[in-house]
């Protein structure tokens, strides 16, 4: 029997479970506050906070770190990687400080988890980050030799999801053929097949608006107000990334509030639902083209797949392509255990960052 810590840090929590083997002991989410980590001047910064919080609540549950086999952090975007389990290691950790791709405060979990692991000489471990990359070559072209598509995406979720599809269906993950779109704050989706994720659509590039995101804009439209002088290039991607979308036009960023106003007769709100479940179906239709049509399953997964309005609507859109699967919600933390879990047993090598 192994027993696992899991970390995942947010933008505005840090959340934590221990797990022995599948059984999780505790779970807990600690929300931050906007005025908590305003006094930080980054997100590594951060570091000595987080890390008081995780060992005060293990004290609080009388867990001692003693007692875990390993620890697993979210990964953060650290250089394109495969997916699978990696071995924390120095580099790693020189990495994520650098922030050479963002800060973010995903960045946070490996080192989190290596701190903590080398006090009790245990392993530290990440699982498939949001930086994994296995997109075939030909979907790396963009139209223009200064620009590349690159691939940032909700690859633990994806993967996790992809895999209990297909224990569910009694095959290998591997052998699947599979698009899964991630329906969250961000939008990102995928296709699967002989376990790898071959393409991308990432909600920050292209692609659905989401809850906060612009998803793919009109580029002409988009050029002319960045030389409009309106705006600084802060002030332009904070309308891009962090007031787009769905915020942009109603002012809120949850979905279960979209649905009530249009409940409520708001003609806007239910147009938004309406576009949100439209653009989403158009991505999966063209990343059914990947796989030339032959699709096992499409999935639906992360907090908006709870909307039984907008998975219908995408359903009835695409469910001529394969049968769809709603797998709401995100298992992030049991994804983060089971990643660890694979290498303890055996079942995985752990991979070398380098």
């Amino acid at each position: 029997m192994y027993r696992v810590l899991a970390v995942n840090p947010g933008a505005t929590s840090t959340k934590l479970a221990v797990y022995e083997d599948q059984e999780s002991l505790f779970k807990m989410t600690v929300e931050h506050q906007d005025k908590e980590l305003e006094s930080f001047q980054s997100i590594f910064d951060q570091y000595p906070y987080r890390l008081g919080l995780i060992r005060d609540a293990l004290h609080n549950r009388g867990i001692g770190l003693d007692t875990i086999h390993a620890i697993v952090g979210r990964g953060g975007l650290l250089k394109p990687l495969t997916g699978g389990t990696y071995l924390v290691n120095n580099l790693m950790i020189e990495d994520l400080k650098k922030a050479a791709r963002s800060e973010h405060a995903s960045n946070l979990g490996a080192i989190l988890a290596f701190n903590l692991a080398q006090n009790y000489k245990v392993p530290a471990y990440i699982v498939d980050p949001v930086c994994v990359d296995e997109m075939d070559p030909v979907a790396k072209i963009s139209g223009s030799p200064e620009f590349e598509r690159i691939s940032m995406s909700h690859a633990l979720n994806m993967k996790a999801v992809s895999r209990k599809v297909a224990l569910d269906m009694g095959k290998k993950y591997e052998d699947l053929r599979l698009v899964v779109a991630h329906l969250g704050t961000g939008v990102t989706l995928s296709v699967h097949s002989t376990g790898k994720m071959i393409d991308i659509c990432d909600g920050r590039e292209e692609g659905a608006f989401s809850l906060d995101r612009c998803g793919g804009l009109p580029i002409n439209q988009l050029v002319k107000l960045c030389y409009s002088g309106k705006y600084t290039f802060n002030e332009i991607k904070e309308r891009l990334f962090t007031s787009g979308g769905v915020y942009a036009y109603l002012g809120t960023k949850d979905v279960r509030q979209v649905e009530k106003m249009a409940a409520d007769g708001n003609k806007k709100a239910d147009l938004l639902l309406a576009a949100f479940s439209y653009q989403v179906a158009k991505e999966i239709g063209a990343l059914a083209t990947v796989l030339e049509g032959n699709v096992d399953r499409i999935i639906l997964t992360g907090g908006i797949a709870n909307s039984a309005k907008i998975v219908g609507e995408i359903t009835r859109r695409v469910e001529f392509i394969s049968p769809v699967i709603v797998i709401p919600g995100e298992e992030e933390l049991e994804s983060l255990a089971n990643g660890a879990l694979r290498v303890l047993r055996g079942e995985e090598l752990p991979l070398v960052y380098q």
